[in-house]
């Protein structure tokens, strides 16, 4: 089968996700165009004009199937170059705009909102990495169409509905043998604050100090406040722990993590970004918790990661989580409260260091690249059928 993948918004995850199709199918032939993951709100317009005139050729190419992300203007492209009009879509949501908590220097996100709703009019199929994320862009869509004055045709939140399904991104373990060209290893290392990421031969836990990880983009939606008043609290508690904080950086990350690395540097065992994949998994598996403190998560693709590694995850009582975890990982949820959060989250983090092996890491073999290829297989070439 042919199959052309758009991804307007290359970010992490969007890249991780792509891999894995590939990966799961690697006898399609496969035409990838992608952007890079910066200038948000052009990019989000603006990929259509870029593709329709730069990349035409590709885009007319003889395909089966069209499978596009939602940052992808899907209408206006379609629009642009009517070859694709006729193939078959499946557009893809990683997260949606109607459920993003914004920083008060951002502009709307009704333009954004808007590309989405028109993009998944125009494709044939939905699929979102959680029912967290299907639900949420649904009431978006339903409490947006509400503040328009007039001329909404009726049942436009039942018709997309009615063609969404739920597709989560698959993690990659190590056992499962995927060739290495789908998941380079670049060999980088990020600088560490003390000693390394780990080899994974830990001790007892009952022998050493607990050790956390953190994994997230270093920005203002992963509730790095809350992770402050976490660790706080642990030290007023007198808890012994370790702390490995990784994760994407950028240019203009908040304060509060230069806070964290400088008040809590007697704890860290390694701070910054990790570009190398076997890097990264031996400092999950040398951790006993993984936590996340995130204001917004659609699936949590890093936490799941950890979890699969042997941690056991302490996550926040919102967004996707409660579809993945049962209640004994999840913290209450207070995001307008980072300090009360923050308490919150270290009294699970303590229960779980004074109780050793009382829990056992949740199964989240269900989201194996093995697991999810039979799914993501079917809806697939189900969609590409529907055309022959």
């Amino acid at each position: 089968m042919k199959v052309l993948l758009l991804s307007a918004y290359a970010a992490h995850s969007h890249v991780h996700w792509q891999r894995s199709l590939i990966a799961m199918f690697p006898d399609w032939q496969w035409q990838t165009l992608s952007l890079p993951p910066r200038y948000f709100s052009w990019r989000v317009r603006g990929n259509p004009l870029y593709w329709s005139l730069a990349e035409r050729e590709n885009l007319e190419r003889d395909y089966d199937l069209l499978v596009a992300t939602s940052m992808v203007d899907l209408a206006t492209l379609r629009g642009l170059v009517p070859a694709l009009a006729r193939l078959p879509s499946l557009l893809y949501f990683h997260e949606n705009q109607f459920d993003y908590p914004q920083r008060d220097e951002q502009g709307s996100l009704l333009e954004a909102q808007m590309v989405s709703l028109y993009s998944a009019l125009a494709a044939d199929e939905l699929a979102f990495n959680s029912a967290y994320n299907r639900d949420t862009f649904l009431a978006g869509v339903d409490a947006l169409l509400r503040k328009l004055p007039d001329r909404v045709p009726a049942g436009i939140v039942a018709a997309l509905a009615g063609k969404a399904v739920v597709l989560p991104v698959p993690i990659v373990t190590d056992d499962e043998g995927v060739d290495r060209q789908y998941w380079p290893d670049s060999g980088c290392r990020a600088e560490t604050a003390q000693g390394s990421g780990g080899s994974g031969n830990r001790t007892a836990p009952e022998a050493r100090p607990l050790r956390v990880v953190w994994s997230g983009r270093f920005e203002h939606d992963k509730g790095a406040e809350t992770l402050w008043h976490a660790l706080c609290e642990m030290e007023r508690r007198g808890l012994a722990y370790e702390l490995a904080l990784t994760g994407p950086q950028f240019r203009k990350a908040p304060a509060v993590f230069a806070r964290i690395e400088n008040d809590f540097s007697h704890r860290l065992v390694h701070f910054g970004y990790l570009e190398s994949v076997t890097d990264y998994r031996a400092l999950l598996r040398a951790a006993d918790v993984v936590l996340s403190t995130a204001r917004h998560e659609f699936q949590g693709l890093a936490v799941l990661e950890a979890v699969a590694a042997g941690c056991l995850p302490v996550v926040p009582d919102r967004q996707a989580y409660p579809e993945i975890y049962p209640p004994c990982f999840r913290y209450p949820s207070t995001p307008h409260d980072p300090a009360l959060e923050g308490v919150a989250a270290a009294e699970l983090l303590i229960r779980l260091a004074r109780s050793p092996g009382a829990e056992v890491p949740p199964d989240v073999s269900a989201f194996s690249l093995a697991q999810l290829q039979a799914s993501y297989g079917r809806r697939l070439l189900g969609l590409a059928g529907r055309a022959g």
